[in-house]
């Protein structure tokens, strides 16, 4: 029987996650220089588009069809959305799941996949083609991230149903491994194999409107409790412990990378807010349904501080991560994914539940790192070999955003068009 209440709850949470996207390219928007700003913007949104028809066609059933080896659903058993709605003589009737049309979980599992790759981007802002971005989209959303979403929340091989739930039963609530240490992973790989903007190192490349980034820290934020509280699946109590978890976590990671910030550089910026915010959001993602609210106020203080200091290792170790979507997502996705082991009121280390939950939790973890990398890695050179990810030099220094998408979003900036003997 269909239950209202929690229908209303799962479609108000799936709006709020995909308007995530939107708040994501303001994020990560602000960040660039004001020659890339509708490049960085266009990039997810670019996103939205190829996932959400993916989605319908092939992905859902590849994230939660019927299991083929413990890593992807069969693509075929509901392509199209088959069986899950029929027309009949008195109208629609739709399949349901717990009370839930199992159509209403097609729309909020869509909004996790599209924010997913809409991620990765921000390691490669400024210099990459918006045609060779749209490719790697569809091809990378179909074979890394709706098998390891059947992996983890699919009944797969890192789920509650694998080998691994012998140990203990891995616990993944809302996205650490599926969202945040595969997207954090595979802007590592790509950044890598993509290589540096000119001039990295070399030449200051500041955030060009940090009102943007505020704000999209904003729509983050608000959009992740849709992320998060709807994870339960329901208008319940565990719900509201996601949303409290979710709020308190992120509080202490903004204080946490704001004190690093000031202990470190004598001061504390608005980008260290904005992106204290995401990094306690990220961390809390995995561990909201099973940690107490003192608990994320720790995780997410660390999750600040880690993030704070991780973001300085592109430069030590010379890749060019351009707005932080390793330190950030890869490095608070881990810690969040760990800390379950520690911090988990039932099974937790600190709750006298020994080492159980802590090693399942690195397994899982490790697990989904070597799976993106590979995938990732395969994929990217694939796109470098073939159709080419670079925008020239030339381009790339008179401003992507009118070379590419042929316009600018300050007349003011002086950009200038490149010719096309110039532009190969």
């Amino acid at each position: 029987m269909l239950d209202t209440g929690n229908t209303a709850w799962m479609l108000m949470s799936a709006s709020l996650v995909l308007l995530m996207t939107p708040g994501l390219a303001f994020f990560y928007g602000g960040m660039v220089r004001g020659k890339s700003v509708l490049n960085m913007l266009m990039m997810s949104f670019g996103a939205m588009g190829v996932i959400g028809i993916l989605y319908v066609l092939w992905g859902y059933s590849m994230s939660f069809g019927s299991d083929i080896a413990g890593l992807f659903g069969n693509p075929f058993e509901m392509w199209g959305l088959k069986g899950l709605f029929e027309m009949t003589s008195e109208g629609f009737t739709f399949t349901d799941t717990n009370g839930l049309p199992d159509l209403v979980n097609v729309g909020f599992q869509a909004t996790f996949a599209i924010i997913t790759v809409a991620l990765i981007s921000g390691a490669i802002a400024d210099r990459v083609r918006f045609s060779a971005w749209m490719v790697f989209t569809g091809v990378w959303v179909t074979l890394v991230y709706f098998p390891l979403a059947h992996m983890v929340w699919g009944g797969g091989l890192l789920s509650g149903d694998g080998p691994f739930a012998s140990i203990a039963t891995p616990i993944d609530f809302a996205g650490g491994t599926v969202v945040h240490i595969n997207a954090g992973m595979a802007a590592l790989v790509l950044a890598l194999v993509i290589g540096k903007r000119k001039g990295f190192g070399k030449e200051a490349m500041r955030p060009h409107n940090l009102p943007f980034v505020m704000l999209g820290a904003a729509l983050l934020w608000f959009g992740w409790f849709g992320f998060n509280a709807g994870s339960a699946y329901g208008a319940n109590g565990l719900a509201g412990l996601a949303w409290v978890n979710t709020t308190v976590a992120t509080c202490a990671a903004m204080c946490g990378w704001l004190l690093t910030e000031r202990l470190r550089d004598g001061h504390a910026t608005s980008l260290g807010a904005a992106s204290g915010i995401v990094a306690g959001l990220v961390a809390i993602t995995p561990a909201a349904g099973s940690v107490s609210p003192v608990g994320s106020i720790l995780l997410g203080a660390v999750a600040g501080v880690l993030s704070a200091l991780a973001v300085g290792l592109k430069y030590k170790f010379g890749y060019d991560d351009s707005l932080d979507v390793v330190g950030v997502h890869l490095v608070s996705g881990l810690w969040g994914t760990l800390a379950i082991g520690l911090l988990a009121v039932d099974g937790g280390l600190f709750y006298g539940g020994g080492l159980s939950q802590l090693a399942v939790q690195a397994i899982i973890a490790i697990a989904a790192l070597a799976f993106t990398a590979v995938l990732t890695f395969i994929i990217a050179i694939a796109i470098k070999k073939t159709i080419g990810w670079r925008v020239s030099e030339a381009v790339e220094v008179a401003g992507i955003d009118l070379n590419e998408h042929g316009e600018s979003a300050y007349e003011s900036l002086g950009a200038t068009r490149v010719t096309p003997e110039v532009r190969s």
